[in-house]
């Protein structure tokens, strides 16, 4: 008995083996994508930007699990990122200098992976003191926030402190979270869908936001 064989579009046959190379081909160049976008842990950061006890933790690095509280009095979890890819950063509404650019290019991505349901975004007030949950709805609003892709949240600040520093890695300044304890970063933060950080780009810079953009896509793909 012969190999088995599939028809192309000439009537001829086409051996099954060659088929089965072809799907593979493309499960290798798709898993090729993906993999082009490093899997960053603490060994992959200036050491200033990684707390003392996780220098040298060698461990898989994810995003620690976190509750915080969203434009509309929400209480948001790691749960509500589940299997998505998503977008941090550290701002607070008074803010006159660099968080009104990090807002607007967070909305112009929101606006780019509106229609792309993995995609969703997430920014952690550093003045969560001052940043209640009715000031965020305003933010949210004159920022145009759709609540299904992008939570903009307040909470406990040592919390908040510690996901800056030992999740996010998003700052290079040392505190303990309390009263005279501030973080200001430009940092935007790609994590994929196994809380994994895929990349950190600089929320005020245009040509960042543009390799932000394909990193997404890539991970989308």
């Amino acid at each position: 008995m012969g190999k088995p064989s599939s028809l192309n579009q000439n009537g001829s046959k086409i051996p099954m083996v060659l088929i089965v190379l072809g799907i593979l081909a493309a499960v290798y160049t798709i898993f090729k994508k993906n993999s082009e976008l490093p899997v960053l842990g603490p060994k992959d950061f200036s050491s200033e930007l990684v707390d003392i006890s996780l220098q040298k933790n060698g461990a898989p690095h994810r995003v620690a699990n976190f509750e915080l509280i969203n434009q509309n009095g929400e209480i948001i979890t790691q749960e509500d990122y589940a299997d998505k890819i998503y977008v941090t950063d550290f701002f607070f509404t008074r803010c006159p200098s660099i968080c009104p650019i990090m807002t607007n290019h967070m909305a112009q991505l929101q606006e780019i992976f509106r229609d792309t349901p993995d995609v969703m975004f997430l920014s952690i007030s550093v003045t969560p003191e001052m940043d209640s949950i009715s000031v965020l709805k305003q933010y949210a609003l004159r920022n145009g926030v759709m609540d299904s892709k992008w939570n903009i949240t307040t909470g406990n600040k040592a919390l908040i402190y510690n996901l800056a520093r030992k999740s996010y890695f998003a700052t290079v300044d040392y505190g303990d979270g309390g009263l005279q304890d501030f973080i200001h970063t430009p940092n935007f933060v790609l994590v994929d869908q196994s809380n994994q950080i895929r990349g950190v780009y600089d929320g005020t810079n245009k040509d960042e936001i543009h390799k932000l953009i394909e990193a997404i896509k890539t991970l989308t793909k």
